[in-house]
């Protein structure tokens, strides 16, 4: 999630913030794109108990990451995350601001269903997406989570990101199977991953590569979404490269796997 969150925020066509709300605590960006040369000695929690409005709080400890793209660490620990509940409300009042200064928002919450999650945020967002892999166990850890949020309507615009379409299943399976509108797809690609998530040198063609591709189609998408507050039209398509749909075509669909599995499961009862 991390990791998608830094690489769609270097492709976001706006200058963009990114707001480490993980209540995990913890910062993969300043131990993986910083390699650990930036210590976390500032973060939310500072901008929870500071004397300054929020506002100017969160410019002093937001991070330069790369031209147009800042990052607000969250917490250092689980424990400090605890602290962190009075700060969602004004800090959301804060980032709806931001739109008119010329600024983007991605907020990274973490793992849904965790006891300090940042739920306010979740809400309160222009757009909200749920991001997952397209494998059966990744699906299955998010069903409950989705089928919680399409009955709850709890999130004001919700969508499914998906990471790695075709391994095994595509984009459109699992965002029927979950029941939220597709709003884009990252190519799935380990090393070229590595960029955002170590810090490693891109690889010669990188910029050219499906991955760094899938990212400037999903972040354009996206802005798109928030700005018009309506689903896009067509998602973007992040196949593998030498994909073709009928490729996918011939893999079953995720809900008709369960269905079979289902059925042998009542015929070994």
């Amino acid at each position: 999630m991390t990791t998608t969150a830094l690489g769609l925020a270097v492709a976001w066509p706006r200058p963009v913030t990114i707001i480490g709300a993980d209540p995990v605590g913890g910062s993969a960006i300043l131990a993986g794109w910083f390699q650990g040369a930036r210590d976390h000695d500032t973060g939310l929690l500072d901008v929870a108990f500071a004397a300054e409005p929020v506002a100017e709080a969160l410019d002093r400890v937001a991070v330069p990451v790369t031209e147009g793209v800042r990052f607000v660490p969250g917490a250092r620990s689980h424990l400090e995350a605890r602290e962190l509940g009075n700060l969602w409300a004004p800090l959301a009042d804060v980032l709806a601001g931001l739109d008119a200064a010329g600024q983007d928002v991605i907020v990274d919450a973490g793992r849904l269903g965790m006891a300090e999650s940042p739920r306010l945020l979740l809400e309160r967002a222009d757009l909200t997406v749920l991001v997952t892999r397209t494998d059966l166990p990744a699906l299955a850890a998010a069903r409950s989570h989705a089928d919680l949020v399409v009955r709850t309507r709890a999130w004001k615009q919700a969508g499914l990101l998906v990471v790695g379409p075709g391994r095994p299943y595509s984009g459109r399976g699992a965002a029927k199977l979950l029941g939220l509108p597709l709003v884009g797809q990252i190519a799935h690609s380990t090393k070229d991953a590595e960029t955002y998530h170590q810090g490693t040198t891109p690889r010669p063609r990188f910029p050219k590569g499906a991955f760094a591709r899938s990212l400037q189609e999903t972040a354009r998408a996206l802005r798109g979404q928030t700005s018009l507050g309506t689903p896009p039209a067509t998602t973007p398509s992040a196949e593998p490269d030498g994909a073709t749909d009928r490729a996918q075509e011939r893999v079953p669909g995720p809900a008709a796997v369960w269905a079979a599995a289902a059925d042998r499961r009542q015929e070994q009862a």
